[in-house]
């Protein structure tokens, strides 16, 4: 899933069904539009932000967020390398703003996602630099997930969370994040996002509104 990933001063960031920082490595299902609204600390990015990310095949997808106060559209888009799991590898680019005149930033990462474990590891090019992504979750099951990521580099942070499945199309993911700067500032952040199925997965739609087992 697509997510904006570099933290610096004012930057729009978000995620729909990643971790709470990183890009991660599966993409959407095609015709699937999730909507997100998210809240965070002034230090990660702009206070409130919308972000619409949509799965065009199922080898592509894209995404837009709006940041309020100060206003800025960023975008970003993730293709799939591999897609046969347990093993992902993705690329693409995030955090490419016209408005404030920010240029792409290539990534590529790949994945291991077990039943229960996922594990992240990738690499980022921001600027001048190059940043390591890592990222871990654990599914206890279609619910409740915990999970924790890092990204190298200044301006950036550890976070910890979690995400919480209320019904097949709605979650949301409070998270804290500790910053690699020092000194260490520790942060918080939460995402609301719905799902609607636009073409496809008609078997999904029946059952939006059922809850999930816990």
């Amino acid at each position: 899933m697509i997510c904006v990933i570099a933290l610096v001063p004012q930057s729009v960031r978000g995620t729909t069904k990643g971790l709470s920082q990183i890009v991660t490595p599966d993409l959407m299902d095609p015709g699937d539009l999730s909507l997100s609204f998210q809240a965070q600390s002034s230090r990660i990015g702009i206070p409130y932000e919308l972000q619409a990310e949509l799965g065009l095949v199922k080898w592509a997808e894209v995404a837009v967020f709006k940041g309020f106060d100060p206003d800025d559209v960023i975008f970003g888009t993730e293709v799939a390398l591999v897609q046969k799991e347990p093993w992902l590898l993705s690329a693409g680019f995030v955090n490419w703003s016209p408005h404030s005149h920010v240029d792409p930033q290539p990534f590529l990462e790949g994945g291991y996602y077990g039943e229960h474990h996922k594990f992240i590891v990738g690499a980022t090019h921001v600027d001048f630099r190059n940043e390591v992504i890592l990222g871990y979750a654990y599914d206890f099951n279609k619910t409740w997930r915990a999970q924790v990521d890092f990204q190298s580099g200044s301006g950036n942070s550890s976070t910890i969370g979690f995400t919480c499945n209320v019904t097949r199309d709605f979650q949301f993911n409070p998270a804290i994040y500790i910053t690699n700067d020092a000194p260490h500032h520790v942060l918080g952040y939460i995402v609301f996002t719905y799902t609607f199925h636009l073409w496809g997965q008609k078997d999904k739609t029946d059952e939006s509104n059922l809850p999930l087992e816990k």
